[in-house]
């Protein structure tokens, strides 16, 4: 079933292409065999919407996707479970999700979901072996922006490298994005280069002596809404830094109010961060890489076959390894040994991955039993190239990602002179300022 929704996710942007959008979802829900209420849900579902099935289905799904307002709400349970999914230690989606979110009816022997428990972090789609489950998709309200002619941006993931092949250069991905109808496209590297620098003072501000803590990875939302919801009282030593994500959005629309900003990773989850009351209207949309494979497949785009854009190298290697589990603590150790070289010295770093770990570590943490004052965590396994929307498999992602960020022309985001240049024009001269609360308001939130 999750297969057949990519298949008619694809048929819908063809369907843009060709201009018989109508013609399309009226095929789709009249093909024998199908329970037309369920496969509406999933196709409004797959349109960004929420529209239920009737005569006038086709002209009401346009209309919303046309008139398309941003919703809280990405994961959708849009039928009931088979009576066999829920054994013995429950169903794979209760299994899945880090917040006991999803509960057992009992007298229907089927799942429901917590609305009050929820974070949207996107775990039980991928369990969910029979499609009962999905995640919104954002293109078609994209695409009318797009077609408008306003400016959009597409500020890609970390976790990007390796996914679309070898051959598949972060250039040529440009080019790709430019065809596709983007203006351009930004590396979120380079503002997580920006958030290394944070993050560093922060560490100075939270770790006076070696047993004082700082927790970071403010890249994972699934993490933060851990630490939000299950171990509150471990949030007073949360840096309060927005992720690279909202970071990027922040600063493209400080340099340009007019501009469109769409994030494209690996990551369910970042669907509902882009929403999230205080971060609302950051980020424009969000696209998962597996989203935009079917984007590519259905406009008959390869990445690898097109020639290269060419831009200079921007994102530092400590950036862009924020793709992988352990890559924030490489980066923000490098940073805090050029900036503050005696905290370097109390500098003492676990990173855990994969929801379990998250879990262990925090318990500990609870216990004053971690030895070490500054963890990272990510709730995928490997970090962002093991999230679940990733095309490539974990290992070959971080490969790829290592391989790229040794690459790199800088290597700490303290000797970059791309970020000089960008922080003068956001009113950032120095790192004096970096430590200034007003200065600096662009890259927080309030926990």
């Amino acid at each position: 079933m999750v297969k057949e929704y990519g298949e008619i996710f694809r048929s819908i942007v063809k369907s843009l292409q060709d201009n018989n959008f109508d013609n399309v979802v009226k095929e789709i829900l009249s093909r024998p065999g199908v329970d037309r209420e369920k496969l509406a849900k999933a196709v409004s579902s797959l349109c960004g919407v929420e529209i239920p099935y009737g005569e006038n289905f086709a002209s009401d799904l346009k209309a919303a996707v046309s008139g398309y307002k941003a919703d809280r709400r990405v994961v959708t349970k849009i039928s009931s479970c088979p009576s066999d999914c829920c054994g013995e230690g429950g169903s794979p989606c209760m299994r899945s999700c880090p917040f006991d979110a999803i509960i057992l009816d009992k007298e229907k022997n089927a799942t429901l979901i917590d609305e009050s428990r929820c974070t949207d972090c996107g775990f039980c789609v991928d369990a969910c072996p029979t499609g009962a489950l999905v995640d919104k998709v954002e293109f078609l309200p994209l695409f009318e922006i797009m077609k408008s002619g306003a400016p959009v941006i597409a500020a890609v993931a970390p976790a990007i490298s390796g996914q679309f092949g070898d051959s598949a250069t972060i250039d040529k991905l440009r080019t790709a994005f430019k065809v596709m109808g983007f203006q351009d496209m930004v590396e979120v590297a380079f503002f997580a280069d920006m958030l290394t620098l944070k993050e560093s003072v922060e560490f100075d501000h939270l770790v006076k002596r070696e047993e004082d803590l700082m927790i970071t990875s403010c890249c994972c939302p699934m993490w933060v809404g851990m630490l939000k919801r299950v171990y509150d009282n471990l949030v007073k030593h949360v840096s309060p830094s927005v992720s690279p994500m909202i970071a990027a959005g922040r600063v493209l629309k400080k340099l340009n109010p007019d501009v469109k900003v769409v994030f494209i990773g690996p990551c369910i989850a970042k669907k509902a961060e882009a929403k999230d009351k205080d971060l609302a209207g950051d980020i424009d949309f969000v696209l998962t890489f597996t989203e935009l494979k079917d984007i590519f497949d259905s406009l008959d785009i390869d990445p690898a076959k097109f020639e290269e854009t060419p831009t200079t190298d921007y994102a530092t290697r400590g950036g862009k390894l924020y793709a992988r589990a352990g890559g924030v603590s490489i980066a923000v150790a490098e940073s805090l040994e050029k900036i503050f070289p005696e905290k370097y010295k109390l500098f003492k770093a676990v990173a855990v991955d994969g929801v379990k770990d998250c879990k262990a570590i925090l318990d500990k943490a609870q216990k004053g039993e971690v030895d070490a004052n500054f963890i990272e965590g990510m709730g995928c396994i490997g970090g962002c190239v093991g999230g679940p929307k990733a095309i490539v498999s974990k290992e070959i992602g971080k490969e790829a990602v290592d391989s790229y960020a040794d690459k790199s022309s800088t290597r700490v985001s303290t000797d970059s002179e791309c970020i000089k240049d960008v922080f003068h024009k956001i009113g950032i001269f120095s790192m004096e300022d970096v430590k200034k609360g007003e200065k600096i308001e662009i890259f927080e939130r309030k926990f």
